[in-house]
């Protein structure tokens, strides 16, 4: 395997676990009070719940990622 493989291996599985942990913890809060009331609006509300975990676990996943990045970069900086 490559670095460039395995660089893509981290990257995949940080955003899943991100996304998967934003999902768990949106679940714990009442987020549906702000949603209209009724089973007709079920599936939009789970969908919705999907759609702002995937968009904060992304970006908290790039935050982590571009942070382990930096270090990296400094730490190999200061070898030369």
């Amino acid at each position: 395997m490559s670095v460039f493989g395995i660089d893509a291996l981290v990257r995949i599985l940080s955003h899943f676990i991100f996304i998967y942990l934003t999902f768990w913890t949106l679940n714990s809060l009442r987020l549906d009070v702000l949603f209209k009331k009724g089973i007709q609006y079920d599936k939009q509300i789970r969908l919705a719940y999907v759609f702002l975990s995937v968009a904060i676990g992304f970006q908290v996943s790039n935050f982590f990622l571009e942070v382990i990045f930096l270090v990296r970069n400094f730490f190999e900086g200061m070898t030369l």
